[in-house]
């Protein structure tokens, strides 16, 4: 599967933003989805995720109550719903594909992903 992030820019401090992810193919729920952000000098870090059904989700606790993933699966995409930025949030946010279904978590490891979008650039400013 290909994944195609966008809806990253520059955004104040308190205000909000939505990142879409694309995915190709037909198979779109067959994967779990989630969300990653690597800010400069620092290693890539769990934001969210949701299984394939969509029925459950976790979240960062830097991000619970701010953020808010979801997904439609008829238009084989995942979004993430930025409020109340701060600049802490500013990195480079990535999506990805898990195709271990039958976990039924949705999980926070890096390495459980298998696919991967080339990211897009979310800078907050204070």
């Amino acid at each position: 599967v290909q994944l195609q992030a966008s809806g990253g820019g520059l955004v104040q401090a308190g205000g909000s933003l939505r990142l879409s992810c694309t995915a190709s193919g037909r198979t779109f729920t067959r994967y779990h989805m989630g969300w990653f952000r690597q800010a400069p000098g620092k290693e890539r870090e769990f934001v969210a995720a949701i299984t394939w059904s969509g029925g459950v989700t976790n979240y960062a606790d830097s991000v619970k109550g701010r953020f808010t993933i979801s997904r439609d699966n008829a238009k084989n995409t995942v979004y993430l719903q930025m409020n109340s930025l701060k600049p802490e949030d500013t990195a480079v946010y990535y999506c990805a594909a898990d195709k271990s279904t039958w976990y039924p978590g949705a999980p926070q490891q890096p390495h459980d992903y298998d696919y991967w979008g080339q990211g897009t650039l979310v800078t907050v400013s204070s």
